[in-house]
Formats: C-alpha cells, structure tokens, sequence
C-alpha cells in the first residue's frame, strides 16, 4: 500500500538554535529605512516569521530574515526608481515571513500558503493594492515553471501564465524585477527566471549578473 505523501515541517527546537535576534538587532541587520519597515520589524509575529527556517535547498542561509537581507541587497543593486525601489523593499521585508504558519499536510492547503497569508495581512492593514498583489504572486512564476517542465503541463501552464500576466497587468516589470531580485539569492535554480524572460514580451531585462552581492 502506497503511503500518504507527507510534507516535511521544516521545524525546530529553540533549545538548539541560536537565541532570536531582538528588534534593534533586527534593525542593525536589516537597516529598515522608512517608518513603515520599522513598523513591521517592531511587530512580535512578524519577528518570529522572520527567524523561522533551517538551512535547506534553495536557502542555505535558513532563517527568514537572513533571504530578506539577500534580497534588499539584489534590490540595491538592481533598482534605481525610489519609488519602486521603497515598493520592492515592503514586498522584501513581507514575502516569506508568514511561513511558519503555513500549512505543511499534502495535499498542499493554498489557502494558507504563506503568500496567501502575507497578503491577508496586509490587506488588514489597508496596505496598498500594488504591493498586496506583488505579494500575493510572488512565487507564481516558478510553480507555473514547475507546471510546465518538472510535470509536463504546457497547456495548463500557459493558462496559468496567461491568468497571472492578466492579474499583474501594468505591474508586469515590478513583478519581474522582484521575481529576478528574490530568485538570484541562496543556491535558488535559475531556469524559472530564465525560462519567464523568454515567455514575457516587454519585459526590461536585468543584467544577468545573478547573486548581485
């Protein structure tokens, strides 16, 4: 009898793993530069989102936090536009901080899909819809990458990438300019990047210089 496909918690004891950092540590590694950064850093379920996480595929670095920092960096390096840059550095800070409440059964519960969740809490806080929508699709270019190689699904995943483009519309650029700047970190495969600069017609393509730090 086959068993049942299990996800991996990626789970661990506090009584063997480095002591939180506290928020003016948070500060000092992170350097929040607006007062919207700070707000969320202060923020007690907010810090314990950013330190979940052990050293695995696609982030050796483990804990939330430390991607984040990988990921500001990419941003320095690669956006000049204040505003897109002070945009790009919320989506940064919010992406994957809510992935110690996701849901971790097989099947996979989308509905609390750490993206889903991030989104939710910000649309509680009447964040901007901008910024609630880059959030909310962050990662819905590698699982439609997924979708179309790893399962071979081409139909589905052009229907996929068709839905998502529709959804982002005008926010294509930032959407792809945040995909490159959180993919380019870690030990993350690049093909998804790769393979979504060629799908995309209009993109402005990043120099292809990836782990910018």
């Amino acid at each position: 009898m086959d068993l049942p496909k299990i996800r991996v918690a990626e789970r661990f004891s506090r009584d063997n793993f480095p002591a939180m950092l506290s928020y003016a540590e948070l500060v000092t590694y992170l350097k929040p530069e607006t007062a919207a950064e700070e707000a969320l850093l202060a923020l007690p379920e907010f810090q314990e989102g950013l330190h979940w996480g052990v050293p695995r595929y696609g982030h050796p670095e483990g804990e939330v936090y430390k991607h984040v920092r990988e990921v500001l960096r990419n941003i320095d390096f690669w956006v000049e536009d204040a505003s897109a840059r002070s945009l790009l550095r919320l989506v940064a800070i919010v992406h994957d901080t809510f992935k110690f409440r996701e849901a971790k059964g097989w099947p996979r519960d989308w509905n609390h899909h750490h993206s889903t969740l991030a989104a939710r809490f910000l649309e509680v806080r009447g964040e901007d819809a901008t910024l609630i929508r880059l959030v909310a699709w962050h990662d819905e270019a590698y699982f439609i990458w997924r979708m179309m190689f790893p399962y071979q699904q081409p139909i589905q995943a052009q229907v996929r990438l068709a839905k998502l483009l529709e959804l982002i519309q005008d926010e294509i650029q930032l959407y792809y300019v945040f995909f490159k700047c959180d993919t380019c970190t870690g030990d993350k495969n690049l093909a998804p990047l790769h393979w979504f600069e060629q799908q995309v017609p209009g993109l402005v393509l990043l120099p292809d210089n990836s782990r910018a730090y």
